[in-house]
């Protein structure tokens, strides 16, 4: 199945973030550039962590970072977030990126363009790893009517911020 075709698929999570890719942001072809798609999806993420995190977060790691297709100078990107993971302090927050374009010609059909994962930490105000609220573990995907998530049983790797 080509994965940037909606066709059954719809976006996972809810949207967190939604931006036009600007002629600034393009290489010569008029594609953006993918660091510029990687800061907004990190821009995304840290919406998601604050809320979760209720305060201050940090990106930790980014993984499984892919490019499914190019995103063209005037296309609105739509970017999903979904919290897959809670330990003590850290966050795990799967991330879709959709596009269409909005500008030149109205899409109806969305194109499933990037994803990746991102780990955060929440942080006290003096940049020190803190608790996660209790209550965020009920917003992880698959958890149960008590907050059990679907792997919870898994061992926690705690996130260590540089000194």
């Amino acid at each position: 199945m080509d994965p940037t075709t909606e066709g059954a698929r719809t976006p996972s999570g809810v949207m967190v973030l939604r931006t036009l890719a600007m002629p600034k942001d393009t290489n010569p072809w008029g594609d953006v550039f993918g660091g510029w798609l990687l800061a907004q999806m990190d821009i995304a993420a840290g919406l998601m962590a604050g809320e979760i995190a209720q305060g201050r977060a940090a990106t930790i790691s980014v993984q499984n970072v892919v490019f499914h297709a190019p995103v063209a100078v005037g296309k609105t990107i739509c970017i999903y977030a979904e919290l897959i993971r809670v330990g003590r302090s850290s966050m795990e927050i799967a991330l879709e990126v959709w596009a269409r374009d909005l500008v030149h010609v109205y899409e109806p059909e969305r194109a499933f363009v990037a994803e990746a994962t991102f780990h955060y930490v929440a942080i006290d105000p003096q940049g020190r790893p803190r608790a996660v609220p209790a209550e965020a573990s009920s917003l992880v995907r698959g958890a149960d009517a008590g907050g059990a998530a679907q792997g919870a049983d898994r061992p926690e790797r705690e996130a260590t911020l540089p000194a």
